[in-house]
């Protein structure tokens, strides 16, 4: 039982996660640890026992009491196929794997297995790494929240849910982003905008279309339209169709990622319409679907490579036992290009 409030801040310890398992504290320490000598039963009976009263590790202790690997994950819980296709994850590796060699730590890549995920969560559990890097469009990244309770983990998008002083996360704000990319439009004078969302089960997808509703509210303006995309060319091109078949008027598009407007640009050529002069697209993210697009697409550059150095900087403060704050927000600028009329 938690003490009254007039006594010291009740802090969990191990005896009481050990006492709650019905474990020992040895066998505690283990699971903590990530020992392989545990049953999975053991270990689900801890994890759940160390989310109830909320104990976080000494990470300074932890380091001293194992090996150290002088190795780091970049765990990466998305389609392998999906992976290859996309160039955002590239350029966070990149990053990732210039600032590690400036230190004493390497980088290594983990891709979840799609048939058991588990392993990838093992893997980490038994020391094979000093701390992880967690990189995922999607929600799956939800999964390795307890992970971070005991091992140095860095989130390269923010996992559903609240988050504690276990969880980091190294993200740019993605309610600016689509917020930023929708205030140029109606500087250009568009005034019936319309938005091709990512997926809305990712925060980042809910997040640009919450910043593009905001900047429109904020000007007096309707919502034009919104369809939901899938970060891909096909998926952005499905949309776009979506939005023309339904009869939206538009005179701009926000779309939220360059591969899904690389797709719904040539869907508004098979219509006829013309980029600038019909619509203007603005999109997110400054890589090779932006420029090598007809015409050059105007995006919001979240510096992806400079993202993936900074989650590396992260970890490596965390496993050297700083202490940091929840979030490391990135800079955002906009580069404006000719499908706004640059």
């Amino acid at each position: 039982m938690k003490p009254s409030h007039s006594a010291k801040p009740w802090i969990p310890t191990l005896e009481e996660v050990a006492a709650l398992a019905g474990v020992s504290s040895s066998t505690a320490s283990r699971v903590i640890n990530g020992s392989p000598r545990v049953t999975e039963n053991t270990v689900a009976r801890v994890n759940a026992a160390i989310a109830k009263v909320g104990y976080v590790p000494n990470r300074a202790a932890r380091s001293l009491a194992r090996r150290s690997t002088q190795t780091v994950a970049m765990v990466i819980p998305e389609r392998t196929a999906e992976f290859f296709a996309d160039p955002y994850f590239a350029e966070v590796i990149q990053g990732a794997a210039m600032y590690a060699s400036s230190t004493e730590y390497s980088l290594t890549l983990l891709i979840e297995s799609e048939k058991d995920p588990q392993k990838t969560h093992q893997l980490l559990r038994r020391g094979n790494v000093d701390g992880a890097l967690i990189l995922s469009h999607h929600s799956a990244s939800s999964s390795y929240r307890e992970l971070a309770r005991t091992l140095p983990v860095v989130f390269g998008v923010r996992p559903p849910g609240e988050t504690g002083e276990e969880i980091h996360i190294v993200d740019v704000d993605n309610t600016a982003v689509g917020a930023l990319a929708t205030r140029h439009l109606i500087e250009r004078g568009r005034r019936r905008i319309a938005t091709i969302t990512g997926p809305l089960d990712t925060s980042a997808g809910q997040e640009r279309l919450q910043g593009w509703r905001d900047v429109l509210r904020a000007a007096g303006l309707d919502e034009a339209g919104s369809e939901e995309g899938d970060y891909t060319p096909t998926g952005g091109a499905a949309a776009a169709r979506r939005l023309l078949d339904a009869g939206v008027e538009m005179d701009a598009l926000f779309v939220a990622s360059a591969q899904m407007a690389a797709g719904a640009l040539g869907v508004l050529k098979e219509r006829g319409i013309r980029v600038p002069d019909d619509v203007a697209v603005a999109t997110v993210d400054n890589n090779v679907f932006s420029t090598s697009a007809s015409p050059q697409l105007t995006t919001v550059d979240l510096h992806t490579a400079d993202k993936g150095a900074a989650m590396m900087a992260a970890v490596v403060r965390l496993i050297r036992g700083e202490q940091l704050g929840a979030d490391s927000p990135l800079p955002l600028d906009l580069v404006i290009r000719e499908s706004t009329g640059a």
